[in-house]
């Protein structure tokens, strides 16, 4: 039998269960406690932040009295995106709810519909009845009309820190019954890319190859196939003591070993910036612990001893992260950093 994604088995069913984004849970909870309901919300935010799992926590709250889920109904916009579907849904909203005090009507991607769907829609949009709710979901704010938004109130879904994803993670594994390390859950939240539900995806790739109960950064960058934290060291290693033939072995070396090199390159960006705030602001030492761990801080500390890792460096990496999204050759951008900061 297929067990349960994590993201479904740990979805947030209360407002205090969502971590990260009390700029819209807080005046939620506050409209449902007061009855002050609107009648029509837009959700706005990167993929797997949470805005489906906040609509449905919503609908329960202004319906504490009597929920019932069938008068939840939740559409994808992207597939049922023409006028017709939304004249369908449009004759539905006046029918009164089965036993709740609200129907509520979740459109995720809503930014999907076409411009005749939103034509077909915007009446009852602003003028719904009374025991109707909308909650419109998108990945796209820009692309919902000007016209549409202003109907709405508008909640922007922020991407968690690293640090709020790593706890988030750490605190699930618990929950499985594995024990997580701390530089091991850092990994996972920075492959997430500020992404609830990708971290819990990707936590999940860990389990089914785990060997045990206690993960560690190897195990993770095994089951993931992300850069190893030696590859990385390698090349701040090399830039640290002014190494040009070092430093390009050490991109070769990762090139080969068939990692992501986009990663790779965000990895070494990470290090390059904690080693010289550890150099030139050292009043944040404690707080480079916590983000770090107290490994990852010890080793970034001795490179920060050097002096050939500069604003420069940081530059030069910057600017091949901004090539590298046309590079045919992954690795070559990182390659022609070296060259320009070691020229001869």
């Amino acid at each position: 039998m297929a067990h349960q994604s994590l993201y479904r088995t740990h979805r947030p069913a209360t407002f205090k269960d969502v971590v990260g984004q009390e700029q819209v849970t807080k005046p939620l909870e506050e409209a449902a406690k007061t009855k002050n309901i609107g009648h029509a919300y837009l959700f706005a935010g990167s993929r797997g932040l949470g805005k489906t799992s906040v609509a449905r926590i919503f609908a329960r709250a202004i319906n504490t009295d009597a929920y019932d889920e069938h008068d939840v109904y939740e559409i994808d916009a992207a597939s049922n995106n023409s006028v017709e579907d939304i004249r369908a849904l449009v004759e539905g909203v006046y029918t009164l709810p089965f036993g709740s005090t609200y129907k509520v009507y979740i459109l995720d991607e809503a930014h999907m519909l076409s411009k005749s769907a939103w034509n077909a829609f915007l009446k009852t949009l602003e003028e719904p009845p009374a025991h109707t709710v909308f909650i419109l979901a998108t990945t796209e704010l820009e692309k919902v009309p000007e016209t549409v938004q202003s109907r709405c109130q508008v909640f922007e879904f922020k991407k968690p820190t690293r640090q709020i994803l790593a706890k988030m993670v750490a605190s699930v594994a618990e929950k499985e019954g594995y024990a997580l390390e701390s530089n091991a859950a850092e990994l996972v939240a920075t492959l997430s890319e500020g992404s609830y539900r990708d971290a819990l995806s990707i936590l999940q790739k860990v389990f089914a190859g785990a060997g045990g109960k206690r993960l560690s950064l190897e195990e993770v960058e095994k089951a993931t196939g992300a850069p190893k934290r030696a590859q990385v060291h390698a090349l701040i290693v090399a830039l640290a003591s002014g190494e040009r033939g070092a430093a390009l072995s050490a991109i070769e070396g990762t090139a080969k070993s068939g990692v992501d090199m986009k990663l790779f390159l965000e990895l070494v960006l990470e290090a390059l910036r904690a080693t010289l705030l550890l150099r030139y602001a050292p009043e944040l030492r404690v707080a480079l612990v916590e983000e770090l761990g107290a490994d990852e801080f010890a080793a970034l500390e001795e490179y920060a001893k050097g002096k050939d890792i500069t604003h420069a460096t940081m530059l030069a990496f910057l600017t091949a992260a901004e090539r590298m999204r046309y590079a045919p050759i992954k690795a070559l951008p990182l390659e022609l950093a070296i060259l320009e900061l070691f020229p001869e």
